[in-house]
This record gives C-alpha cells, sequence and structure tokens, in this order.
C-alpha cells in the first residue's frame, strides 16, 4: 500500500495573552509526524487535552499548521487555493464529534445531503441530485422520505448517519472522524461503528479515527497512534499494540479497559500525578511526571519515535528493559480477543440492522407444558 496522507514534523500552536500579558503558547501538537496508507484504518487515541483532535483538524486543512507539513496524495495541502483546494475538498472529508451541532438546523436533509454534490458535482440536475441524496440515505441505514424533513426531527445517532452521508457524497478517498460516536447513546454507538466499516470496505474508503473508546479502536482499525500531550508516543499495527504494548503510557491506557484475559489476572497500572499544561510541556520525556519507571535520562533527554522491523515504534529510552523486567498484562492475545470482547462484538454485529436477538433461558422440567394423551 502506498501512503495517501502523510505528516512531517507538525506542530499547531495557539498564542495566549496579549502585548500587555504575553504567555507561552499552547502547544497542542508539537512535532507529530505519520503516515496514513491507502485503504486502511488509521486511529488516533489518546487522554482528552492530548492533541488528538487539533491533529484531526491539521490533517483536514480545517486549520493550517504552525510548521511542518501535511501531504495529500504527494501535494502538501497548505500550498492549496482556489481549484486545487476545491478538489481536496471533494477527495477529503470530515465527520464532525457533535451531529446537534454540526448540521445546519434550518437546512432540511436534502440540502444538507444535496449542497456537496451541487459544489462538486455542477454538472447533475436537480432530479439527479435528489436520487443521489436518497441514494446515500439508503446506504447509512435512513430512508428516502426523510430527505424533507429537519435535524431537529431525528435523534442523535439519526443525526451522525446524516453527517456520514453528507461526508461520502462527494466520494471522497478519505473520511477523517473526529470522534463519531462520543456523542451517542451507548445502543447506538455500535450500529455507527458497524455503518463505519461498511461503508470503508463497499467504497474502498480510507479511514482515520480519532476517539479514546479503546473497545472501538480495536474493533475497527488496522493501526493505531498513541498521543500524549501533544506527541505520538506509540504506533504499530492494532493486533501488535494491543497484545504488546511497549510504552507505559500505552501500557497504562491499556489496564483501564474493564477486561481481562481468561485465566490470567489482570493488574492495573495506574498513573500518579496530573497531566502538565500544554503551554509548558515538560523537558525531556513528556511523560516522566507520571511514569513508574521514570529514571534520570528521561528527565533531561527526549526520546526518539523509533521503529522496529515490523513497523511497531515506540518514543521510550528504556522499554526494551521495562518488558524484561516488567511484562505487559496480557489485555489481549495477539491476533485474537477475549472473550468479553468477543460477545460484544457480536452485539455489534447485530446492532447494524438495529436487532439484537436475546435467548429465553432453558425451561426447568417443571416449566415444560404438559403432554396431554388425545381423547
Amino acid at each position: 500500500m502506498s501512503a495517501l496522507l502523510q505528516a512531517l514534523d507538525v506542530r499547531r500552536h495557539f498564542a495566549m495573552g496579549g502585548l500587555l500579558n504575553p504567555q507561552p503558547p499552547v502547544r497542542a501538537v508539537d512535532g507529530v509526524s505519520l503516515s496514513v496508507q491507502r485503504g486502511e484504518t488509521f486511529a488516533i487515541v489518546g487522554e482528552s487535552g492530548c492533541g488528538k483532535s487539533t491533529l484531526a483538524r491539521v490533517l483536514a486543512r480545517l486549520t493550517v499548521p504552525t510548521s511542518g507539513t501535511v501531504q495529500f496524495d504527494g501535494t502538501d495541502i497548505a500550498s492549496l487555493k482556489g481549484l486545487g483546494l476545491q478538489q481536496l475538498r471533494r477527495r477529503l472529508q470530515f465527520i464532525f464529534q457533535d451531529p446537534f451541532s454540526s448540521l445546519n438546523p434550518r437546512a432540511s436533509v436534502a440540502t444538507l445531503i444535496g449542497e456537496p454534490l451541487e459544489t462538486h458535482a455542477p454538472g447533475l440536475s436537480r432530479q439527479q441530485r435528489r436520487e443521489q441524496v436518497a441514494q446515500m440515505l439508503s446506504r447509512v441505514g435512513l430512508r428516502p422520505e426523510h430527505m424533507q424533513r429537519y435535524p431537529h426531527e431525528f435523534s442523535g445517532g439519526q443525526r451522525q448517519r446524516i453527517g456520514i452521508a453528507r461526508a461520502l457524497a462527494s466520494g471522497p478517498d478519505l473520511v477523517i472522524a473526529d470522534e463519531p460516536v462520543s456523542a451517542l447513546d451507548v445502543s447506538v454507538q455500535a450500529q455507527v461503528v458497524n455503518l463505519l466499516g461498511e461503508l470503508r470496505d463497499e467504497l474502498g474508503l480510507t479511514l482515520v479515527i480519532i476517539a479514546h473508546d479503546l473497545a472501538v479502536i480495536r474493533h475497527m482499525s488496522d493501526r493505531v497512534a498513541v498521543m500524549y500531550l501533544g506527541r505520538v508516543v506509540e504506533t504499530g499495527p492494532t493486533d501488535a499494540l494491543f497484545a504488546s504494548p511497549r510504552h507505559p503510557y500505552t501500557r497504562a491506557l491499556l489496564s483501564a479497559i474493564p477486561e481481562a484475559v481468561p485465566g490470567q489476572p489482570r493488574r492495573h497500572e495506574a498513573l500518579r500525578g496530573e497531566i502538565p499544561s500544554p503551554a509548558r510541556p515538560p523537558s525531556g520525556c513528556r511523560f516522566h511526571t507520571r511514569c513508574p519507571f521514570v529514571q534520570d535520562l528521561c528527565r533531561t533527554s527526549e526520546p526518539a519515535l523509533t521503529p522496529d522491523a515490523g513497523g511497531h515504534a515506540t518514543a521510550c529510552h528504556f522499554w526494551p528493559e521495562i518488558a524484561a523486567r516488567h511484562p505487559a498484562p496480557g489485555f489481549v492475545h495477539a491476533g485474537g480477543r477475549g472473550a468479553t470482547a468477543e460477545a460484544r462484538l457480536a452485539l455489534y454485529r447485530q446492532a447494524v440492522d438495529g436487532r439484537i436477538v436475546q435467548q429465553a433461558p432453558p425451561q426447568s422440567p417443571q416449566q415444560q407444558p404438559s403432554q396431554r394423551n388425545p381423547a
């Protein structure tokens, strides 16, 4: 696979204070490099405030980086203007986190989904656009007659489906979804997750998913990047990262998942202290103020994100020694999942069409219906 999207030493800083009260800038994204291969699902995960949503907006050119470059299909997107920027918007779309505020309440569904078609396919007639809108609604699990309604007439899950249909209307190559299910009720999260996975396979999409729900990440991603305080601290194939996390921060994140490998005791790796301010990040490794394995070198020297032969990269000076002396708990089997996760994913698969089958408990002999002899 070839890289469709690349970020090279991307930084996004936000100025604080003013002329009379200058403050250090907030380093929301501070030196991130990553690549997204064509056809894969790439996940970015981390705590709230780690910079993952800001990075998503930089990757989609909703905001420009302070420094560094973002390349889409080999082109620096920060330099695009006019027709070049319009073509980028057709090929790269964004699904926003909040389906309640991302849709214009005064526009009908037909207008919301038809607007990208009107912009990027001006040759379509009005009737052809309506037919395309009806097809997109059917594709995301809504009915064509919904196109005359307005956003306030739909539930949160239905609004997010409208947002997905709007993002897919222009026929993009890459879709970036910023926390696509975090604002939804748990009962509909699985349906939206499965919908994104099915559309990815059906349309050949490349997906970048921003999330803090590790179950979602484990379910649908091919590779994962873990962010902490504006930096990527670990990245690699999803199975490898979940089965054998290397960075102490990744180990702590995964140990918080309420699921144990059957037959093995679960050890929770708690973190101490609070996240430092992104305006005043600590020297050396940014995680050293909370790391249970910190050493003197961590306080003065920042580790590089170093990959191995399998593409699993870690920004930690001492991860081999930590792994040897303190093996990470078995969060999942390599290439597999625990029994709890398998049961949850079975519900995910059933929820895609809105039906969850519940099996009745077996009846005791006393509860069995009596058999009467025919007269």
